[in-house]
C-alpha cells in the first residue's frame, strides 16, 4: 500500500467526513470515495460505515488507523532525522507554549526566527503549562515554553520574569482596595498563577474580593480593566507601552519584593541534535549571559 493511501485514512479518521477530507486532501469527493474503496479492497476490510452525520471506524478500521497514524509518526521521525544531517536548517519545528506567552511574546520571536530560517515549518499548540509539559512528556512536540516552575526532567532554560501589577483606570494603591465596591476581573490560568494570587490576596486583605468577574482569556481581562469595568492583575508580559492610560500597582511579597512570574523553555537532549530546535533555543537564549536571570540548561 502506497504511502499515500496512509495519508488519505489519517485525515479521514480526523474529519470522519468525507467532504471535509476532500478538501483537506485537495481532491473531489467522488475521487476520494472511490480511492477509499480501492484502499479498502486492499486490506480486505471495511474501514468506515457511512451514515448521515459522517463517517463512523469500523472495529478493524480503528487497527488499521492505529497502525497508519504509527506508520506516519515513525516516518516523520526519520524525516527529521535525515533533515538533522543536512547543512541547512529545516525540518518542522513543534512548540507547545503556555497561551500567556505564545500572545505577547512568542510573535516577535517566531517572526525572527522565520525570517533567519525560511525553510523551517512550525507546528504550534497554545494552552496551559500543564498542557505544554505534557505533551512534551508524550514526545508530541520539541519544546514547550511555560509559566511558573518547571517540572521537567530534561534541560532547562529560563527566558523571563515579569512582574504582577495589579491595574486599575481608577484606584492607584492597595489601600484604596479595601473600600471600593469595583469588582475584581480575573482570567482562567493554571493552578499555580491561581494560588499565587490567592495567596497573596489573602495575606493582604485577609479573604477574597466580595466581587469577581471571571473570563476565559487575558485579553479579555486586560480590555475590561482598560474600560474601566474593574481591577485586575495582570503580569508585565501583558501590558504595552499603549496601556499608559492605567494605573499600575505593582504586587510586593512578605520581604516587600515584586512576585514575578518566571517563564521558562524546556527541550530534552535528543530533539537538541536537530539542528531547527538549536536554533529556536540559541535564538531565544541569545544575549543572556548573565547567569542569575539564565539557569540552563540544567537538569531538572
Amino acid at each position: 500500500m502506497r504511502l499515500t493511501d496512509f495519508e488519505i485514512l489519517a485525515v479521514l479518521a480526523q474529519e470522519l467526513n468525507m467532504r471535509k477530507a476532500a478538501e483537506r486532501l485537495y481532491i473531489s469527493q467522488p475521487a476520494l470515495s472511490q480511492r477509499l474503496q480501492s484502499i479498502e479492497k486492499a486490506w480486505g476490510q471495511k474501514i468506515f460505515l457511512r451514515s448521515q452525520k459522517g463517517l463512523i471506524l469500523t472495529p478493524p478500521g480503528e487497527k488499521i488507523i492505529r497502525y497508519v497514524n504509527e506508520t506516519l509518526q515513525r516516518e516523520e521521525k526519520l524525516l527529521e532525522e535525515l533533515s538533522s544531517l543536512e547543512k541547512r536548517v529545516s525540518g518542522t519545528l513543534k512548540l507547545a507554549v503556555a497561551s500567556i506567552v505564545g500572545q505577547y511574546w512568542l510573535p516577535g520571536v517566531l517572526k525572527q526566527y522565520v525570517e533567519k530560517y525560511p525553510l523551517v515549518k512550525i507546528s504550534l499548540t497554545t494552552g496551559w503549562s500543564s498542557d505544554s509539559v505534557k505533551h512534551l512528556y508524550e514526545d508530541n512536540f520539541h519544546i514547550g515554553i511555560i509559566r511558573g516552575e518547571p517540572e521537567w526532567r530534561g534541560n532547562v532554560y529560563h527566558l523571563f520574569s515579569d512582574e504582577l501589577y495589579l491595574v486599575d483606570t481608577t484606584i492607584t494603591s492597595l489601600e484604596e482596595l479595601k473600600e471600593t465596591s469595583r469588582p475584581f476581573i480575573q482570567f482562567k490560568s493554571d493552578s499555580t498563577y491561581y494560588q499565587e494570587i490567592q495567596s497573596w490576596w489573602r495575606k493582604q486583605f485577609g479573604g477574597v474580593p466580595e466581587r469577581t468577574i471571571v473570563v476565559d482569556q487575558i485579553e479579555t481581562c486586560k480590555q475590561l480593566a482598560l474600560n474601566g469595568i474593574g481591577y485586575a492583575i495582570l503580569p508585565s508580559i501583558s501590558l504595552t507601552t499603549v496601556d499608559r492610560r492605567i494605573n499600575k500597582i505593582p504586587l510586593l511579597d512578605d520581604g516587600q519584593q515584586p512576585i514575578q512570574r518566571e517563564t521558562w523553555l524546556l527541550s530534552d537532549k535528543t530533539s537538541q541534535h536537530l539542528k531547527q530546535v538549536k536554533a529556536f533555543i540559541d535564538l531565544v537564549t541569545k544575549g543572556q549571559n548573565d547567569e542569575a536571570s539564565r539557569k540552563g540548561p540544567v537538569e531538572a
